[in-house]
């Protein structure tokens, strides 16, 4: 068990492939420049083999106000299709702060239209009490907290997992 939240400490190599939806009704919140951005007690996690739990927060739970729709997008062979958001806090541009599926794939309609914060961009994410580590890399978005172990894929070196 972990200390901090009392939940059962999950290895990252036990997540599924293709990756689960799970509801997580821990408070979750992002902040940044002095803004609480989201929070909720409504948040999904992906697990996916080998990556700490992404967590997607609906959108009733986020400001959207302040975030922006960028270029670019990327696939996911399994939720298919993200979109990018900029996150704009008075004249702060944090690019490429989150995404988003706006059609997923059928089998995870769950998260369509939930926002996914880099831990690395904003300035705090927190899971109950306990603020989160940044997965390393500049593509996943893994949120390492006590309850996850890993090793994590990401780092340099790790891509061929």
């Amino acid at each position: 068990m972990s200390r901090s939240t009392g939940h059962e400490i999950e290895s990252v190599w036990d997540y599924p492939r293709p990756p689960a939806v799970v509801q997580d009704n821990r408070p979750v919140r992002v902040e940044c420049g002095g803004r609480t951005v989201a929070e909720t007690r409504s948040a999904l996690r992906v697990l996916e083999t080998s990556h700490p739990p992404t967590f997607y927060i609906p959108p009733v739970d986020v400001c959207t106000d302040l975030l922006f729709p960028t270029d670019g997008t990327s696939w996911c062979e399994w939720k298919g299709s993200a979109r990018y958001w900029d996150l704009i806090i008075g004249d702060e541009v944090r690019s490429r702060a989150a995404w988003s599926y706006p059609g997923p794939n059928p089998a995870y309609t769950a998260v369509k239209d939930h926002f996914a914060f880099y831990a690395s961009t904003v300035d705090r994410c927190v899971v109950g009490d306990e603020e989160v580590q940044a997965q390393d890399g500049d593509f996943y978005g893994g949120w390492i907290t006590s309850d996850v172990k890993g090793p994590f894929k990401g780092a340099p070196g790790t891509r061929g997992w």
